[in-house]
This record gives structure tokens, C-alpha cells and sequence, in this order.
């Protein structure tokens, strides 16, 4: 209940925000007329389409968000035609008869006078409305993601769009004050309109050249977000965590040094669910497990902190597998992509990945077992207890050690049982350089967007930018035209990179000159590489001496499409 209170909060404050402006016209536009024929159910209808269709593309998936994107075009041409005719009325009427008598039927007949005139005004507004990503929405998207629960999402994206829709109420009666007060001055009301027209047309123009969210966000941080994070604290306060999963607690990935407890019951494994698809193996039980050890690991594939715990837990899965002990990976997708089957079984045979994984696009296993952070290891008992878990990367001498005491404690002999604690590893798998101050993950799509800056130019640590035409969406950036770049100024060895495409080439540079030795396993020395499908890719690995300064990035591409999801460092 805190958490509904305090989102409905967050999005009254959005009237403060300049991601609002775009939709001000068409807010203004049932400004002097009954709110409750045009003003409510225009709100309304924004605050059930902005809700549901947030929810449904962290939850839905890929298909969701294409279905939104076209949403949006027919939105644009509804709003566009609108505002041309708040313009151009006698002219349209003469040239488009049809057209016009639409947008005449719009603008000033019975339709636009009327409760489901005005609802269809806010389903257009509500596709297109992209609020600045405030801690707080940020927090209800990564929790949508996390707990697929579409109901409690769309309960707390309602709370949100609410706020702001009553705070929107209040603008409609600020307009009403003015209109009444300007028509005094402009004497003639189709001067007001034709205003009005040329304003709502400029706000179709924002949407569509993504200034509402490429260049309005980076004007954003006002006091909200402060505010927003103050709001937070109530919440979180609530919460018992270790110091460490509090610091990675947004991003729910943990880095070297997770948390870890001593071995004890800590229950008992849940049942995995009918309906889930397994790779690797047949469909298994509970019951089919009991008398093994079981190490779950809670992984997906585009994680750099999985890909780096996966060595070892590849080893474990091999060195004990005649000692009735296995592996089964649960991978949880964060983002949409990751839910695709054909895209998992690429990733683990391109991986060497041999033991069983199951897919929990459902986020079914997270939940019953209650966990939170990727990667997760629960190590089970022959009784089918849980004894032991570690979060985040590394002590895997001490997770081995573990292994072992649950498959000797009743007295069974090892085939082996020589800890190796440290691996020769490279690439993406290799261990994170440990140094302090490194750059945080860094998602680009709209919902976890922070430190993003308009030019490329003069960026501080851990600010990024992008060049070219992209359209951000809820979990991603997506390039529409080639030539497009990305740019971000780092601290860190490795840089990685999450991205989707299909043969496209692309150029890396670092502090504006090829990367030669520091170059990554995805890049050859000048900086070369290309897109080929749906993975992280790491782009540099800086040399030592550049290890204790910071750098800037800059990621060309020579085509398009491409979609861009977060920066990892390591």
C-alpha cells in the first residue's frame, strides 16, 4: 500500500518534469469545454493505455512492444490531423472534404463535445506519452519485469498515470482560467484555436523526433528526482538486506563479493511447474532429484555477471556429475529477447553449456524460491533441502567446499574432490579486474535510464549520449538510420555491451583512436565488429596502465536497425 501511495506521488510530480510538455497541447486542446465530457475521459483514457501498455511490454514481451510501436504511428497521424485542422480548416474543407469533415468532427463537432471523443484523444496521448524515468517508475518497471505479475503492475502503473493525470486535471483548469481570460484579448476565438493547432502540432513533431525522451529527459533532473529518491528510503527502510544487496538491489545483478550463508536448512526446493520448457534434458521434478545434490543457478544469458560465475559452475557440473550431484540452470530472461527459446539454445551451445536448463520466462522458479539477484546459487540437499546460497560472483573455492560437504556427509566417497578455486579464464568470462569506483550497469531504455546527456561532448564520469536517429523505448534503444553513435565516458577494464542486430558493422574507438590492445573479445585492433544476434558483447579491455583513468567510448554503427540494452563493466 506504502509503495501505491508513493508512486501515485511520483507521478504528480511529473507535472514538474519537462517530459510533459510534448502532451501539454493536447491536454490544453479540451481545455473551455465540460471537464466531464472531455477533460476526465481524455485523462482516463491516457492513464489505461500508458498503464496497460507498460505493463504488457516489460511483461508481454517483444510482440507487445511492436504492437505499441504501431500504436504510436496511428496516434501520430490521429494527433497530426487533428492539429492541421485547428489550423488549415477552410483549406482542408476545400482540398480533403473527407479528411477535413474528420478533423472538423475532431475538433469542434459532437465527437470532440463528447465523453468517447475525448476517451480516444486520451488513448492517442496515452500511447505516445513517454514520462521522464524517475527512480520510482524505474522501480515499478523492474519490478513488473521481476515478479511478471501484470495485475500489481498495472495497479502501481495506474497509481502512477493517476498522479499524473490529477495533476494534469489541474493544468486543464489552469487552461480554462486562461482561455477565459485570453479570449478577452484576442478577441476571436480561431485565433486561439489556430494557436492551440500550431502547438499541438509541434508536440507530434517532439514525439516522433524522440526529443520528448532524447532531449527533454536530460533536462529532467529538477528536484524530482530527489524527491523521488527520498520517497524511496521510506520504502527501502523497510527492507532487512546486507549491504551488499542493497547497493546492486536496482540493477539485481551482484558483482564479486555477493552475499553468502552458512549451510543450514533454509527449506525446501520447490517443485518446478508442469508447463515450463527444459533444454538439455527431459522435463524434471522434485522428485527425480531426490538423492542428488542439486546446485540451481539462476542465470540468463546476457548477464556478465553469469557469464563469469558460468566457468565454475560448467566445472562443477562436470567433475561431480558421477557422484549423483547436478546442475540446473534457471534462466530468467530480463529482457524481452532473452525470452525467445531458439535465442537460449544458441546461447548455451555457443556457451558449451551441457546440463539442464529450464526456462522461466515466467519468473515461476524466481518466485517460488524467492530470489532476487542474478546470478543466484542454492545448493540442495540429497533430501531435497536448501542448505546453502551465495549471490553475485566469486568464493567459489568456498561454494566447491560446499558441494562437497553435502555430498560426503553421509559418508560417501569422492571421485574427486580437489578444489580448484581460481580458473585460467578469458573473454567475457574473465574475472572482473576488482579495481574500486568502476562504472555501474547502465541500461538505455527509458524505464532505468540515468546520467544521459544530449551531446556527446564534455561528458562526466559515467555519462553517455547518443547521436543520430534513435527511438528509446521502455527497455531499449533502438537505431532507426545508420550512422548512428553512442558515446560514454567510463572507469573500468572491461566494457560490455548488450545488443541486438543482424549483420551489422560497427566501429570502436577509445579517447577518439582505435583500441589496439585494448581492444575486446567482440572488436579487433582497429575497432572493427559487428551485430549478429541477440548477446552481450565485450568491446574493450583496457590495457593496465589505463586502468586508473577514466575514458570515453564511442560506438559507431554502419547500419540499421540495431537495438542497444545496457553497458556492463567489469
Amino acid at each position: 500500500m506504502l509503495l501505491i501511495i508513493i508512486t501515485f506521488i511520483a507521478g504528480l510530480l511529473t507535472i514538474l518534469s519537462p517530459c510533459i510538455l510534448p502532451v501539454l497541447p493536447f491536454i490544453f486542446s479540451q481545455s473551455g469545454k465540460p471537464f466531464y465530457k472531455s477533460g476526465l475521459p481524455l485523462l482516463v483514457g491516457m492513464s489505461v493505455t500508458f498503464s496497460l501498455f507498460s505493463a504488457l511490454a516489460v511483461v508481454g514481451g517483444e510482440f507487445i512492444i511492436q504492437a505499441n510501436q504501431y500504436g504510436r504511428y496511428i496516434a501520430l497521424a490521429f494527433l497530426t490531423l487533428f492539429g492541421l485542422t485547428l489550423i488549415f480548416k477552410e483549406t482542408l474543407e476545400r482540398l480533403f472534404q473527407p479528411l477535413a469533415n474528420l478533423g472538423q468532427a475532431m475538433s469542434s463537432s459532437k465527437l470532440n463535445n463528447s465523453v468517447f471523443g475525448s476517451f480516444i484523444m486520451g488513448i492517442s496521448t496515452g500511447l505516445l506519452w513517454a514520462p521522464c524515468a524517475g527512480p520510482i517508475l524505474g522501480l515499478v518497471l523492474t519490478g513488473a519485469a521481476a515478479q511478471n505479475n501484470l495485475s500489481h503492475s498495472i495497479v502501481l502503473l495506474l497509481a502512477y498515470s493517476l498522479g499524473a493525470s490529477t495533476s494534469l486535471a489541474l493544468a486543464i483548469f489552469l487552461g480554462d482560467r486562461f482561455i477565459k481570460k485570453a479570449k478577452g484579448f484576442l478577441k476571436y476565438d480561431e485565433i486561439f484555436k489556430k494557436t492551440l493547432g500550431v502547438f499541438v502540432l509541434i508536440g507530434v513533431l517532439a514525439i516522433s523526433l524522440n526529443w520528448d525522451r532524447k532531449i527533454l529527459t536530460a533536462l529532467s533532473k529538477f528536484e524530482t528526482t530527489n524527491v523521488e529518491n527520498k520517497l524511496l528510503n521510506l520504502v527501502q527502510s523497510e527492507k532487512k538486506e546486507t549491504k551488499d544487496e542493497k547497493e546492486d538491489a536496482s540493477a539485481m545483478m551482484m558483482r564479486a563479493g555477493g552475499s553468502a550463508n552458512q549451510a543450514q536448512v533454509e527449506g525446501d526446493l520447490p517443485d518446478f511447474p508442469e508447463n515450463l520448457t527444459w533444454l538439455n534434458s527431459k522435463p524434471l521434478t522434485r522428485e527425480d532429484l531426490l538423492g542428488k545434490v542439486v546446485l540451481i543457478d539462476f542465470w540468463t544469458y546476457s548477464c556478465i555477471n553469469c557469464l563469469r560465475t558460468l566457468p565454475y559452475v560448467k566445472q562443477w557440473a562436470e567433475k561431480y556429475k558421477k557422484d549423483d550431484f547436478i546442475v540446473i540452470g534457471v534462466h530468467t530472461p530480463e529482457f524481452a529477447f532473452e525470452k525467445n527459446k531458439d535465442n537460449v539454445m544458441n546461447a548455451i551451445k555457443d556457451l558449451g553449456v551441457t546440463y539442464p536448463v529450464v526456462l522461466d520466462n515466467q519468473y515461476q522458479i524466481w518466485n517460488a524460491m524467492n530470489n532476487n539477484f542474478w546470478p543466484a546459487h542454492y545448493f540442495i540437499d540429497r533430501q531435497g533441502r536448501i542448505r546453502f546460497h551465495h549471490f553475485g560472483e566469486g568464493d567459489y573455492e568456498n561454494s566447491e567446499k560446499k558441494i562437497i560437504e553435502l555430498l560426503t556427509e553421509h559418508g560417501v566417497e569422492l571421485s574427486k574432490s580437489d578444489v580448484n578455486a581460481k580458473l585460467d579464464l578469458a573473454g567475457v568470462h574473465a574475472q572482473a579486474s576488482g579495481q574500486k569506483g568502476i562504472s555501474p550497469e547502465t541500461y538505455l531504455g527509458s524505464a532505468r535510464a540515468e546520467n544521459f546527456k544530449t551531446s556527446g561532448t564534455d561528458l562526466a564520469l559515467n555519462e553517455w549520449s547518443l547521436s543520430g536517429k534513435w527511438l528509446t523505448e521502455t527497455e531499449r534503444a533502438v537505431l532507426k538510420k545508420s550512422g548512428g553513435k553512442i558515446t560514454y565516458r567510463f572507469k573500468a577494464r572491461d566494457v560490455n555491451f548488450v545488443l541486438v542486430g543482424k549483420n551489422i558493422k560497427f566501429k570502436v574507438t577509445l579517447d577518439g583512436a582505435a583500441p589496439q590492445t585494448s581492444h575486446g573479445l567482440d572488436v579487433d585492433a582497429e575497432g572493427k565488429g559487428v551485430v549478429n544476434g541477440h548477446r552481450l558483447y565485450q568491446l574493450l579491455k583496457l590495457d593496465n596502465e589505463k586502468l586508473n583513468s577514466d575514458h570515453v567510448i564511442e560506438i559507431e554503427f554502419m547500419g540499421a536497425p540495431v537495438e542497444a540494452y545496457a553497458f556492463t563493466f567489469g
